[in-house]
């Protein structure tokens, strides 16, 4: 099959996921393709291309996401829904790959166009509801690094040695608050939770109309 630039990213992703950063390679990526490593420079020419690459993908496919999600609100719905709509939308797409949020965290320094259309469209989302000029960065780049923080808590290794009865044991007595609220939700109730908290933050921002 010929190569092409997506096939490339196709299978850098996969090796992303098995093997994390530092253990992709654009001679296992050839591998994968079953191609020789130098034929691979023709269309994506080296590892931190190909990482910007895979990147945007991820970046992208959460702005298409987002878009179809703002499309089906209902008409009036407010800003706050806006929000949660996209943020709910980008923590589903992180999801899907493996290192996903690994790869969008990293997204902004490449400047990737589709990381880039995010940032933009949440900042639209924001002065439209009124912000004021000088939190609007700080208000959406909280957003984003509460959300590409969440996935990477989800999708952090599990611990290297196993956790037993005995280890669990004690706790309840010792962290009743911590181990009570942890059971509290489950990560979809919870993460909503979260998301509606920082936009009842940033509300605290917006001047009522006639101030």
């Amino acid at each position: 099959m010929k190569l092409t630039a997506d096939r490339i990213i196709d299978a850098g992703m996969a090796v992303f996921a098995e093997s994390g950063y530092h253990g992709l390679s654009m001679r296992q990526v050839a591998e994968r393709l079953g191609a020789h490593a130098g034929s691979l420079y023709y269309h994506v020419p080296s590892k931190s291309a190909l990482l910007q690459l895979m990147a945007d993908r991820v970046a992208r496919q959460a702005y298409d996401a987002g878009s179809a999600a703002l499309a089906a609100l209902p008409e009036g719905a407010g800003w706050q829904a806006g929000i949660e709509a996209q943020a709910v939308t980008l923590r589903r797409s992180i999801r899907r790959h493996a290192g996903g949020a690994i790869m969008f965290a990293d997204s902004p320094k490449m400047l990737s166009g589709g990381a880039l259309s995010l940032m933009e469209r949440l900042l639209r989302t924001l002065s439209d509801a009124g912000v004021p000029d000088e939190h609007l960065i700080v208000a959406a780049d909280t957003l984003l690094s509460h959300v590409t923080g969440y996935v990477l808590q989800e999708q952090s290794e599990p611990p290297a040695l196993p956790v037993t009865e005995e280890d669990v044991a004690g706790l309840p007595e010792r962290f009743p608050l911590t181990l009570v609220a942890a059971a509290a939700y489950d990560q979809e109730e919870k993460f909503l939770r979260s998301v509606r908290m920082l936009c009842a933050g940033i509300a605290t921002l917006i001047e009522p109309a006639g101030a």
